[in-house]
């Protein structure tokens, strides 16, 4: 696989941009043995990614929480909402100048369908970044021959499994007018109706609770956007 040279010149840790990369989840093992392809620094624990990582799964003891904490992952609590503790954490790996892996989706799925509607954490850490992240969308498939959810009597193998083709996907960078954006969200979001959460205001510029729904969602929206397309060119292109 060649690595797009965008790729590499964002992980130089000169670079002044930052990078949020964000992806499909097919199966646990996608992260980290998605990044096991030539050439890519993966040795480098400088440049090694942060990521968004399920509680109730990598957590779930003492040593499970040491070794994913070692391996630079986050503990996100599934339903507890995008201000939650560890998405603080998150967000203070990008104003630091990491280099952050979300699964916007939010689950793990095998399903072949169209993305579904993103959650809005990733929109969120985007938002709140004292520098926007540039987003890189990539899309993979095979991970789900690797480690099948109903592989006998409807339960996963003991070990992955060896030999199968997979495919990386990755898209081109999108960048986000947040400035623009926000003044648009709060122009939108004047006679929004919802059941409101409690969310904070983001300051200094005023976003409340209806604003910020509108921007997250068009983010959302744009990056559902190009996930799915590159879904879509796998699926039909790379057979």
């Amino acid at each position: 696989m060649l690595i797009p040279s965008f790729v590499l010149s964002a992980l130089d840790p000169l670079a002044y941009h930052l990078l949020l990369l964000a992806i499909t989840c097919l199966r646990g093992l996608d992260d980290p043995l998605i990044w096991g392809f030539k050439g890519f620094p993966s040795l480098d624990a400088k440049l090694a990614r942060w990521v968004l990582a399920a509680e109730d799964i990598c957590f779930k003891n003492p040593l499970l929480t040491y070794f994913f904490r070692l391996g630079k992952c986050i503990p996100i609590t599934r339903g507890a909402g995008i201000y939650q503790e560890h998405m603080n954490e998150a967000l203070q790996c990008l104003n630091n100048g990491a280099w952050l892996h979300t699964f916007p989706e939010g689950k793990v799925s095998q399903e072949d369908a169209p993305i579904r509607r993103l959650k809005w954490g990733t929109a969120s850490l985007i938002v709140r970044a004292h520098v926007t992240p540039i987003v890189l969308p990539m899309v993979h498939c095979g991970f789900e021959q690797v480690m099948p959810e109903k592989f006998y009597l409807g339960r996963r193998p003991p070990f992955p499994l060896c030999n199968k083709n997979i495919k990386i996907i990755i898209g081109e960078p999108l960048e986000f007018d947040i400035p623009k954006m926000r003044q648009l969200a709060i122009s939108m979001s004047r006679d929004l109706s919802f059941t409101s959460r409690g969310w904070p205001i983001i300051s200094p510029y005023g976003l409340d609770e209806a604003a910020q729904r509108c921007l997250y969602s068009t983010i959302s929206g744009q990056i559902q956007t190009a996930l799915e397309g590159l879904r879509s060119f796998g699926k039909n292109f790379l057979k």
